[in-house]
C-alpha cells in the first residue's frame, strides 16, 4: 500500500527535495502529491510519474486544501512560515504528521500538547539554518558531553553566498534565497551574545561593522555579523553555563562595510511607505535620502554624506548597483524603502541561470575534558549547480524530505512540536545527508579561546 505524502507549496527550495521523494519513491512506496498556485512550473518529470500527483491549490482554499490534507498520511508545508499555522491546525484536526523548515512560531508551539495527545509528529527547523546547524552542532557537543567534557565556547555562522566561478560584482555578492530576508537583516533589536562571561550588545546602525573573521580551510576569509539573538537555543542545546556562545551570518570579506552605508543613508527601513514611489527612477529615490543643495550632484552630496572618496571602492560598489541611473524607473506602489532597495538589488544581484551559489556553515567549540582545554574546528561548504539546483535548495529540501521519510517509516517517534534536538533525529539525518556530498569536516587542537583580534569594530 502507498504512503501519501502531501507537499504544499513548490518553490525555489524543493527541487532536491522533490528530486529525493522521486528516487525513493518506487521503493519506499511513496505516492506523492505536490500542491501549489502555479503549478503549470512544475518538471514534467513529476508530472508524468505514476506516483505523482499535481494539484492546483490556493492555500486559503478551505475546502480543497482540507481535502488533501485529509488524504494524506503526512504533510510537508513548504509555504511561507505566516501560512504553517493554518497548515498545522488542519493536520491537528485531521491526525496527520507535519514537517516544515521555519523557525516554531509561538502560535504552532501552542499546539504542541494536541499533537502529542495525537501522537502526531510536528517537526520543524529542519532545513539549513535553522536546521543542519541544530543537528551537526548537537552531534558534537553531545559527543563532548559523552566523553566528560564540558563546552566553555560555541560559535556558529551561516553564509549563503555566490560560488567563487560565478561571483563577478564588486559586493561578491548575489541573492540565492529570499532577498527580502537579506535587506532587512539585523532589524526589530539588538543583537546579544555571550563572550567570555559577558553578555554583549549590538544596535542594529551599529551592527555590520562589529564583524569577525572567520578563515575556511581551501575558501579563504570571510567575515561574519552577529545574529540578533544568538541566545535562543542556550537552553535547547545544554549550553547554559557556556562561556561564549556566538551565532552569525556569513558574507565575503568587505561586504558589510559595503550594506553598511545602505543602513546608514536609512534604505533599509521598512516602517514607513514612500507615497509617490511608482514611477521614481533609482536617482531620485537615492536623492530623497540626501540634504537639499541647489548645486551639489546627487553623487557628490552621497559622496560628502558618507564620508568616501571617489576613488574609494565603496564608491565603485554603488556605482556598480546603477544608484544613480535616471533612466531606471520603479515599478512599486506605496513601497518602503526596504522594498524598493531590494527591487533595485535583485536588478544587480539576481543569480544568472547557469550560476552556482555556495553554502558555507562553521561551528566552533571550546571545551574543557579532564582539566585540559581543546578546541574543535568543523566546517562544511556545498556548491549549487545552477540557479534551479542551488545549494541553498538542497541544503534546504533535503533534511526535510529525509524527515519526512524517517517519520513515514516510524525511525522518529517522538510526538509534539519540536525542532531536531534529538539523537533519533539527527544521527540518521547527518549520515544520509553524506551520500548527497553535504559532509562536515573537523579539526580539533588545543584551545585557542575567544580572539579580540578577529573582530573589526569601526
Amino acid at each position: 500500500m502507498l504512503r501519501k505524502i502531501l507537499i504544499i507549496g513548490a518553490g525555489k527550495s524543493t527541487s532536491y527535495l522533490l528530486d529525493y521523494f522521486l528516487e525513493k519513491s518506487i521503493t519506499e512506496k511513496l505516492h506523492i502529491t505536490i500542491a501549489d498556485l502555479n503549478p503549470d512550473q512544475i518538471a514534467d518529470k513529476f508530472k508524468n510519474h505514476s506516483n505523482f500527483n499535481i494539484e492546483k491549490l490556493d492555500s486559503s482554499n478551505i475546502n480543497k486544501r482540507q481535502q488533501l490534507i485529509k488524504n494524506s498520511d503526512i504533510v510537508v508545508s513548504m509555504l511561507p512560515a505566516f501560512l504553517h499555522i493554518t497548515i498545522a491546525k488542519d493536520c491537528i484536526e485531521f491526525d496527520k504528521h507535519l514537517v516544515t523548515a521555519s523557525y516554531v512560531s509561538e502560535e504552532i508551539k501552542k499546539l504542541d500538547v494536541e499533537a502529542k495527545q495525537k501522537g502526531l509528529i510536528f517537526m520543524n527547523e529542519i532545513g539549513l539554518d535553522p536546521g543542519i546547524d541544530h543537528m551537526s552542532a548537537l552531534q558534537i557537543i553531545n559527543n563532548i558531553k559523552e566523553k566528560g567534557g564540558q563546552v566553555i565556547l560555541f560559535e556558529s555562522f551561516t553564509g549563503g553566498l555566490v560560488a567563487p566561478e560565478s561571483d563577478t560584482n564588486l559586493w561578491n555578492y548575489k541573492f540565492t534565497w529570499n532577498p527580502r530576508n537579506v535587506v532587512i537583516a539585523g532589524q526589530g533589536g539588538t543583537a546579544k551574545f555571550i563572550q567570555e562571561g559577558t553578555y554583549k550588545y549590538i544596535p542594529y546602525h551599529k551592527l555590520f561593522r562589529r564583524t569577525e573573521f572567520i578563515d575556511i580551510e581551501g575558501y579563504g576569509k570571510f567575515e561574519v555579523y552577529a545574529n540578533r539573538d544568538s541566545l535562543k537555543y542556550r537552553e535547547a542545546y545544554g549550553l547554559t553555563d557556556v562561556l561564549t556562545l556566538y551565532r552569525g551570518t556569513i558574507r565575503r570579506v568587505g561586504f558589510s562595510k559595503a550594506w553598511n552605508m545602505f543602513v546608514q543613508l536609512g534604505l533599509t527601513n521598512d516602517s514607513y511607505t514612500i507615497e509617490n514611489s511608482e514611477g521614481m527612477s533609482y536617482r531620485e529615490f537615492i536623492n530623497l535620502f540626501l540634504p537639499y543643495s541647489p548645486t551639489n550632484t546627487v553623487e557628490l552630496k552621497l559622496r560628502h554624506y558618507l564620508k568616501i572618496d571617489q576613488d574609494d571602492i565603496m564608491w565603485e560598489k554603488l556605482k556598480e548597483l546603477n544608484l544613480f541611473d535616471a533612466a531606471k524607473k520603479i515599478t512599486l506602489k506605496n513601497a518602503t524603502p526596504a522594498q524598493i532597495l531590494q527591487y533595485i538589488l535583485e536588478d544587480s544581484w539576481t543569480l544568472a541561470s547557469t550560476d552556482k551559489d555556495m553554502i558555507v556553515m562553521y561551528h566552533k567549540f571550546g571545551y574543557e575534558i579532564k582539566g585540559v582545554r581543546k578546541q574543535i574546528n568543523s566546517h562544511m561548504v556545498v556548491t549549487g549547480k545552477n540557479r534551479s539546483y542551488t545549494a541553498m535548495a538542497k541544503t534546504v529540501g533535503l533534511p526535510v524530505a529525509i524527515a519526512t521519510l524517517l517519520i513515514l517509516n516510524k525511525k522518529i517517534t517522538t510526538p509534539g512540536v519540536q525542532i531536531p534536538l534529538q539523537k533519533e533525529v539527527y544521527t540518521p539525518i547527518l549520515s544520509e545527508l553524506k551520500n548527497y556530498g553535504i559532509i562536515f569536516k573537523e579539526k580539533e587542537m588545543p584551545y585557542l579561546g575567544y580572539n579580540p583580534d578577529d573582530m573589526i569594530s569601526l
